[in-house]
């Protein structure tokens, strides 16, 4: 997913892609033991996804508490 695609979407709608993702991501682990090993590539994937995801929230976090730290 990218970073742009990412921005359009709004807060309760990146909250839900993050559950989405915990779960697939939960799923996929137990897949790996098995022998799966796309699993692997699908893990590392998620993972990045959701970082971007977890980096765009804290941003829209910090612009709306930014101008009351003003003085």
């Amino acid at each position: 997913m990218k970073a742009q695609k990412v921005r359009d979407l709004d807060n309760n709608e990146l909250r839900q892609q993050l559950s989405e993702m915990d779960e697939q991501i939960f799923r996929l682990r137990f897949q790996m033991p098995l022998g799966q090993m796309d699993g692997l590539k699908k893990v590392r994937a998620m993972r990045k996804d959701r970082a971007r995801i977890h980096t765009i929230l804290r941003e829209r976090e910090g612009l709306s508490q930014a101008p009351a730290e003003k003085k």
